[in-house]
């Protein structure tokens, strides 16, 4: 009797415990369908001393601009296949202008896709748990509204604060303090934004280094 009383308490300690919420996908949650056609931003990332500014430009999936503390131009324009795309990096410090394809960067290692350019949030490479979440303490106040999200790979929590407006992460806080913040966006880029003024500057192409003879 004691036996089946006890077995009979597991039994009921299993059935109430809470059952965690399956992990949702990373596509589903960050979708970029219905995102603004036009996108410009300006976000602040990194920690401490090493905080940079970043602007973007992007229209649609077609070619998108990148400016890293003003001075480091990145130019990226999608392929006809929609899929390969060809990055032109302006160094206005050293005035080299150096071109590289997406199957080139990956053959340096280099797993940058289009949505991370874009948006600023990187695919998960392996396993991840992915779910609703709350801002952690300490995190600067979003520039506009957003969902948190918990973005858990391994030991690693990333929280996450999304516009559905915008789709864009408009904070990005793997503890309290935030690695990513959107300062300001608007849905306007002028078609002079993605001209590339090089004149006098050194032009390389690292895919004839790269590629196979």
């Amino acid at each position: 009797m004691r036996l089946y009383l006890l077995l009979a308490a597991v039994a009921l300690t299993a059935a109430a415990a809470p059952h965690p919420a399956p992990s949702q996908k990373f596509e589903t949650v960050f979708a970029t369908g219905g995102e603004p056609a036009m996108l410009h931003f300006h976000t602040d990332y990194g920690t401490g001393l090493a905080v940079h500014h970043l602007e973007v430009w992007r229209d649609r999936d077609k070619q998108l601009k990148r400016v890293t503390d003003g001075l480091v131009e990145t130019y990226v324009a999608h392929a006809a296949d929609g899929i390969d795309f060809r990055m032109i990096i302006v160094d206005n410090r050293k005035r080299i202008v150096t071109t590289i394809d997406r199957a080139n960067l990956y053959r340096l290692g280099n797993f940058t896709d289009w949505f991370d350019l874009g948006h600023g949030l990187r695919h998960p490479k392996g396993a991840y748990m992915l779910g609703p979440g709350k801002a952690p303490a300490g995190a600067p106040k979003p520039f506009a509204a957003c969902r948190w999200y918990d973005l858990v790979e391994g030991p690693r929590t990333t929280r996450v604060c999304w516009s559905t407006e915008y789709h864009l992460p408009l904070v990005i806080a793997p503890g309290g303090g935030a690695i990513w913040r959107v300062t300001s966006i608007d849905t306007v880029v002028p078609k002079t934004a993605f001209r590339i003024v090089d004149k006098g500057y050194v032009r390389m192409n690292a895919n004839r280094d790269i590629e196979p003879d």
